[in-house]
């Protein structure tokens, strides 16, 4: 009996309070869906909204120390025969599923304050484009509950379920236009290419498995360290190899960035931001964990790895992004899918500087405060974009065009947006992060990356900038708001969600060693 009730482990649910709320909101929502008359649907935007709040306040309570829970108990001795695996047992590191540390309440703040930012975009594009509330909703609220649960897992099983969970729902979020051309073919061009990074990224937790005989990240980063035979070492690099591909898929880094583009213009513009911010907060966490916490030993594979994917990442990124010229047709959106992919190339510079120093701390902390930087102006340019969609639907960059003789304030947020993006003053938090990318690389002794992203820094200033500037250039009078005409109202929600992205902003840059600070402790 008394080996019966040492197997039985509680479950901590404070500490899995956030991930949690936010799924059962979802089912709340998809069953009050069947009883709402339609007059009533938009009542369950804000039920969303108001679930996402309450998430994010429930990781106050978390903050004063580090939760585990879903844990393996160790083997006694008595009931472990022979002395030699006792102690080996005795030597084995814990081992939990989730873990509610500093690292993950900061990604888990990140993930539901971009879904709140989200929902807050998302309760008029409803109204505007006839989209079904109660599958809108329980899909995002789904999706967001599986971005939050991934940074707390910490056995590759749950990684994977997580990241899933995270991503089939965004699928179909994608493709929700029903009718529309483009949001059909970006529904099937993430569904293809995601299914397939995920087949690749299984075969490489299953060559792990077989390597180590273990799915929890501590024990498997314990195997790796003394692997017996030469044959297993092979199949384990093998296996971390493989497993970088379906997180670099998801960090949209080169080459598995073809879906991004197609992906935001044919996607509704509040889940284009979404898949940009939260999207990419799910990648990069997933990709700090299996490598610093998961595959420490064979850090000699995937740094070099990510240090090549992010040379090529913001290269590809920030030349595709050239091409979009405000003076042509040319989609601000798919202008924001291209910045978003030479971003995530400066976010993969402190992963790849942390398999090249023995004090990987200082540079997970940069990219996690780059990340939160990133995150605020990067959904304050999509509000923006929400905005101008309003009255042009094509969203053109030749749309914005004399914004600011027409609304002074909203142009003067996305030119700050935009110049945080950049990295130039009074963006200051973005000059900090870029800063602090920077340092993180010359610190690992990475010179030739660090080169990299400078000529990319100085080449990314010139789409910013020109767009920067046709803000302010003599007025166009747009397609759907005449010369003369009043203008119309920004809705109550689309302004709560760009003022908030502009505090936030604001504040970050008047006080930026703030968030650098926060993210500094982010390291497991």
């Amino acid at each position: 009996m008394s080996q019966v009730t040492s197997l039985v482990q509680s479950v901590d649910w404070l500490a899995i309070a956030p991930p949690t709320l936010t799924a059962a909101v979802a089912l709340v929502v998809l069953v009050a869906d069947l009883f709402l008359p339609t007059a009533r649907k938009p009542l369950l935007g804000w039920l969303a909204t108001a679930g996402l709040a309450a998430s994010a306040l429930l990781l106050l309570p978390l903050l004063d120390g580090r939760r585990r829970t879903f844990c393996l108990a160790h083997p006694s001795p008595a009931t472990t025969p022979g002395g030699e695996r006792s102690a080996l047992a005795a030597n084995m590191p814990d081992a939990c599923s989730y873990v509610a540390d500093h690292f993950t309440l900061i990604v888990q703040f990140l993930v539901l304050g971009g879904a709140l930012l989200t929902a807050l975009l998302s309760i008029d594009t409803l109204k505007d484009h006839d989209l079904p509330a109660g599958e809108y909703w329980f899909l995002l609220l789904s999706s967001a509950a599986g971005a939050a649960l991934l940074p707390a897992s910490r056995d590759l099983a749950t990684l994977v379920i997580a990241l899933e969970v995270a991503s089939l729902p965004a699928f179909a979020l994608v493709g929700l236009r029903r009718g529309d051309r483009l949001s059909s073919e970006a529904a099937l061009k993430f569904f293809l290419s995601s299914v397939a990074a995920t087949a690749v990224m299984l075969l490489g937790v299953s060559f792990v498995y077989a390597a180590t005989g273990s799915l929890h990240l501590s024990r498997v980063a314990h195997a790796l360290a003394a692997l017996p035979d030469p044959r297993l070492a092979t199949l384990a690099s093998a296996g971390v190899a493989l497993t970088l591909v379906g997180f670099a898929f998801k960090t949209a880094a080169a080459p598995f960035h073809f879906w991004v583009p197609d992906t935001y213009v044919g996607a509704p513009l509040p889940i284009a931001a979404y898949l940009s911010v939260v999207g990419k907060a799910v990648g990069f966490s997933g990709l700090i964990l299996v490598t610093v916490q998961g595959f420490p030993a064979y850090a000699d594979v995937w740094g070099p790895a990510l240090a090549v994917l992010a040379a090529l990442t913001m290269t590809v990124g920030n030349a595709a992004a050239l091409r979009q010229d405000p003076d042509r047709a040319h989609s601000a959106v798919r202008l924001l899918a291209w910045s978003s992919v030479g971003q995530a190339g400066y976010l993969l510079v402190p992963i790849a500087a942390a398999g090249y120093t023995h004090d990987p701390a200082h540079a997970i902390g940069a990219t996690v405060a780059y990340a939160l930087m990133y995150a605020a102006v990067n959904l304050g340019a999509f509000a923006v974009a929400a905005l101008v969609a309003r009255t042009s639907p094509a969203n053109r960059l030749a749309d914005y065009r004399g914004l600011y003789h027409r609304r002074p304030l909203v142009a003067l947020a996305l030119g700050f947006f935009l110049l945080c993006l950049a990295g130039l003053p009074p963006g200051i938090i973005g000059l900090f992060a870029k800063v602090t990318v920077f340092s993180a690389a010359v610190d690992a002794g990475l010179g030739w990356l660090a080169v990299v992203m400078a000529v990319n820094v100085v080449i990314a200033l010139y789409y910013y900038l020109q767009w920067t500037a046709a803000l302010f250039r003599p007025a166009e009078t747009p397609a759907g708001e005449p010369a003369g005409a009043p203008r119309a109202p920004i809705p109550a929600a689309l302004t709560t969600a760009l003022t908030l992205a502009t505090a936030l902003g604001v504040a970050l840059s008047g006080a930026p060693q703030l968030v650098l600070r926060f993210a500094a402790g982010a390291l497991l």
